[in-house]
């Protein structure tokens, strides 16, 4: 995880964007604001984004669509999600969920209470990021040993070739081989046919 995490916040009322900022700058989160879903997408495309706090009722589009949306990026796909709303019901929760929120709080919400789930989803973030630079890395080796397997693989192919061609060739010498028990494997069979 970064010396700073970057939390993006999505509200289309101002105070309640600044109210946010005002709780996480001191516990030493950067934020990045936007009023709208669109803004939201267009901030999260070009900036490093470690967590969005999203509310649901917002004009245009709405929070829960913004959700479906950013699960849909395979590069954001697994981005924390926490919606922050005065939606209360639990059909709207469901609903959150459904999108593919990570967390659901109500507004007013408790700082206390957001700050341990902001904690809690950055560290879920920051394992989910280790094993996919983990897999990236297993990926690149695996790419790496499959190419020296298909060198080793090629000389092994003309080594056999060149020793059937001097075993297959005409002349006195009858070539033969032997396995570790001395037992006999193998002979140039161009000798012993005549």
């Amino acid at each position: 995880m970064k010396a700073k995490p970057v939390i993006l916040v999505v509200d289309d009322q101002t105070q309640n964007n600044e109210l946010l900022e005002a709780y996480l700058v001191p516990e030493g989160y950067e934020i990045i604001k936007a009023t709208s879903g669109a803004e939201a997408l267009e901030k999260l495309a070009g900036n490093q984004i470690d967590l969005i706090l999203l509310d649901v009722m917002m004009p245009g589009m709405d929070g829960f669509e913004v959700t479906r949306r950013i699960r849909q990026d395979q590069k954001n796909k697994l981005m924390p999600i926490i919606l922050v709303t005065a939606l209360k019901e639990t059909e709207d929760r469901i609903q959150g969920i459904k999108a593919g929120c990570d967390d659901y709080i109500s507004k007013p919400f408790d700082k206390m209470e957001l700050l341990a789930r902001i904690q809690s989803l950055l560290k879920v973030k920051a394992y989910n990021d280790l094993m996919s630079n983990y897999r990236k890395e297993l990926e690149s080796e695996i790419v790496s040993m499959t190419a020296e397997l298909k060198q080793s693989n090629k000389a092994l192919d003309e080594q056999n070739a060149r020793l059937s061609s001097i075993m297959n060739s005409p002349g006195d010498i009858l070539i033969f081989s032997l396995n570790r028990e001395y037992r006999y494997t193998s002979f140039n069979e161009t000798t012993a046919k005549q």
